[in-house]
């Protein structure tokens, strides 16, 4: 399993991602990041929820009602234009930190090589 800490700044970019493919509802989101993710990453639903809330009062997704099939209310988001260009933004930082990691990474493993 992956730390929840190791992730949380990124959750923004894991749900827009999603939502860039397609609108969809909490659990769908929800069961994508577990396929996606082999299992190795589970959303808690209240961080769930609340990444949808603070995107939503950003500006970068939309919500709107939606039913099942058996005619039950289900709540359906949207990326908005404002939310693909943060995700965008969100990419490059992402970038920018994965190749700071990885430097000192790389570090780590020569040190262990000299060992």
């Amino acid at each position: 399993m992956i730390s929840n800490d190791v992730i949380r700044g990124y959750t923004d970019i894991i749900i827009l991602n999603l939502l860039l493919q397609d609108d969809s509802y909490g659990y769908e989101v929800s069961k994508q990041i577990r396929s996606i993710s082999e299992e190795k990453y589970v959303m808690k639903e209240t961080t769930l929820y609340s990444a949808f809330t603070r995107l939503e009062k950003a500006g970068y997704i939309e919500s709107y009602a939606g039913s099942k099939s058996n005619g039950k209310k289900r709540v359906y988001y949207h990326i908005t234009d404002e939310g693909r260009i943060h995700y965008a933004r969100k990419c490059r930082e992402w970038f920018e930190v994965k190749q700071l990691v990885d430097k000192f990474a790389a570090t780590l493993e020569n040190s262990e090589d000299r060992k």
